[in-house]
């Protein structure tokens, strides 16, 4: 009996060494989506060099970046968990999560913010030549205004609505590149992108057509825009689209990597201390200088959802304060 059981001890004692090594180790492997955006898109942009970066520098880590329709639509498959990361405008994520986006009262509260990228100005692209001065002058005209699902749509309705002129023009649900090409070739009269500048597809517009940015900070100013949302006011610079561009004002969001408040801790901690080390940051500034914003000193500035607990331990360790509301 004695034999029997010292015999019972020894494979249990076995079966501890090789499972509980084993299962520590599996614990630590993660496989994960970033959710990015439109062809053309800065959003595309980083998913695409954060999917090479992060799991090139963390054995443990594979990521992999899927296609979107753009910020709303992260929104949705992170808090999902359909995407693991995702690249969220602020406004977006905020109304996500208090169930206001347009005809969706669903609230996506697991989407959590880790980190600010850069700030998205509105651009309302027309023809040089053309009669359109301000959005008012949209009526009757044919304008592409972003992706279906994208953060260029959604601000492109909640602004002209807001000026009650959203019903009185034909919006085109066309991504960056191929709202270009369509400007181009002369079959829209405008189109509208939320992103860093100088943007390649404006950039692409520009070859082969005179352009001209609407100021539409003056209309959003004017119809107190920036009391029904949290936009903010921000200039273009002049010579941003050729040297006889003017300076150019308009409104931006904030733009975040977020992720879904299911993955563990550990996973967000490290992805971070990868992503926003002095190398990663060079990394993510060679793919798109739009990333030269994401730095330690901007942190977490203009969060509007709660901070994943990776996030917060992130900042911490790197002298922010995180407020109460954002934990």
């Amino acid at each position: 009996m004695k034999k029997i059981f010292l015999t019972s001890l020894v494979l249990v004692f076995a079966v501890c060494l090789i499972s509980v090594p084993g299962d520590a180790h599996a614990a630590k492997k993660f496989k994960g989506k970033i959710g990015g955006g439109p062809t053309g898109g800065t959003f595309n942009t980083f998913a695409n060099a954060m999917a090479v970066f992060v799991p090139k520098n963390m054995d443990n880590i594979k990521l992999s970046a899927v296609g979107s329709g753009g910020s709303v639509e992260n929104v949705k498959r992170v808090s999902a968990g359909e995407s693991d990361f995702g690249m969220c405008y602020a406004v977006d994520s905020a109304l996500g999560r208090g169930g206001q986006l347009p005809k969706d009262p669903t609230k996506y509260d697991k989407t959590m913010a880790m980190g600010f990228l850069y700030g998205a100005p509105a651009q309302l692209v027309v023809r040089a030549d053309s009669g359109i001065k301000s959005a008012k002058d949209l009526k009757g005209k044919r304008v592409a205004v972003g992706n279906a699902g994208s953060g260029a749509a959604a601000s492109a309705e909640r602004f002209f609505r807001h000026l009650d002129v959203w019903d009185n023009f034909k919006h085109q649900f066309l991504g960056y590149s191929a709202a270009a090409s369509a400007f181009k070739d002369g079959k829209i009269d405008a189109f509208w992108v939320l992103v860093g500048y100088p943007n390649r597809s404006i950039i692409e517009a520009s070859v082969q057509v005179d352009i001209r940015l609407i100021d539409v900070g003056a209309d959003a100013e004017k119809y107190g825009f920036y009391d029904a949302y949290a936009y903010i006011p921000v200039e273009i610079p002049a010579g941003t689209y050729g040297d006889a561009m003017p300076a150019c004002s308009t409104f931006q969001d904030a733009t975040f990597l977020c992720a879904n408040s299911g993955v563990p801790a550990d996973v967000v901690y490290n992805v971070m201390k990868t992503l926003w080390s002095k190398k990663g940051m060079t990394a993510m500034v060679a793919a798109k200088k739009t990333f030269k914003s994401m730095t330690l000193e901007n942190g977490f500035d203009g969060a509007s959802v709660p901070l994943h607990p990776g996030a917060v331990k992130f900042w911490e360790e790197n002298g922010k304060t995180v407020p109460s509301n954002l934990k």
